[in-house]
């Protein structure tokens, strides 16, 4: 898969609930739920459902060395 391919997908998941699972530094992992809300060339921006969380920046690159996974819920 390559870059493009993501930023299509994503642009076509926007606004969509989707489940989101990061795998940070030293085997710690996020797990939670949210929506695409913007997408720009190099970084996309994520809401997640508990209203006191802030927005999250992911970069296309998260998704393709598989540190952020992202499925439909």
């Amino acid at each position: 898969m390559t870059i493009e391919k993501i930023k299509e997908q994503l642009e076509s998941q926007k606004g969509k609930v989707l489940r989101f699972k990061f795998y940070g530094a030293r085997n710690q992992t996020e797990e939670f739920q949210g929506k695409i809300i913007e997408t720009y060339p190099g970084v996309f921006l994520v809401k997640p459902e508990d209203e006191n969380k802030i927005v999250k920046s992911f970069s296309y690159s998260d998704v393709l060395t598989l540190h952020l996974e992202i499925k439909e819920d």
